[in-house]
């Protein structure tokens, strides 16, 4: 099955190196180049990609704004963003992360990195850059505005919905939340890769969260995660 990628970047070259680099891998077909964050959300409804590469920093309408259209609109439900940032703790990024972004990636990202990527996301297993998950995540949740009329911190939407999880559901989201993949969470807890992937959809279905990303923010919340 053809991973279907959209790249939005205002740079002629920067596109030009992702699309090569994305060709040429077996599997993965660029379907369309946008240069700016409004020519991403048309090309976007109109080519309906797996994953659209997006970049933060673009004229006329950044890749924030991009990002939170591009997730809203039901017709693209399949669509997954992924955004490349220059700068490690880039404040547009926690915008993005909010808006349902599935991955972050630095642009120097080596390309093996960049295509594998490209294929988690595609397979629903957001991404979050090595050099930056930590303290992106915990600037992301510190920086996160009350909801609370009288300006007191309101519970962490996950904190509210724990009750729901059992044990053992709340002990895999932490080990969500650390980073760790289906595979390694099957070996720390001594199960099969089948059971700890059902543990974690169950979680997708309980925290209604898009993606690993949204989960591994939900883990920070809910103070899971130290």
């Amino acid at each position: 099955m053809t991973i279907r990628v959209l790249v939005a970047d205002d740079q002629t070259l920067v596109r030009a190196g992702f699309r090569a680099l994305l060709d040429s891998e077996e599997g993965i077909e660029v379907v369309g180049e946008a240069v700016d964050g409004a020519d991403a959300v048309a090309q976007a409804r109109a080519t309906r990609p797996d994953v659209v590469l997006m970049d933060i920093r673009m004229p006329k309408l950044d890749g924030l704004d991009a990002t939170a259209r591009i997730v809203a609109d039901p017709n693209l439900s399949g669509t997954k963003v992924l955004v490349l940032t220059t700068f490690e703790l880039d404040e547009y990024v926690f915008g993005a992360l909010r808006a349902g972004a599935s991955g972050f990636l630095l642009k120097d990202v080596d390309p093996v990195a960049l295509i594998d990527a490209v294929r988690l996301v595609a397979d629903g297993q957001g991404l979050l850059a090595p050099a930056v998950t930590r303290r992106l995540i915990e600037a992301f949740v510190a920086a996160s505005p009350s909801d609370e009329p009288d300006g007191s911190a309101a519970a962490p939407t996950a904190e509210r919905q724990l009750p729901e999880l059992t044990p053992r559901e709340r002990e895999v989201l932490t080990l969500v939340g650390r980073g760790m993949t289906n595979h390694e969470i099957a070996e720390h807890l001594v199960l099969s890769p089948l059971t700890a992937k059902t543990h974690v959809s169950r979680l997708f279905s309980k925290l209604g969260a898009r993606d690993r990303a949204q989960l591994v923010v939900l883990a920070y919340e809910a103070g899971l995660v130290g």
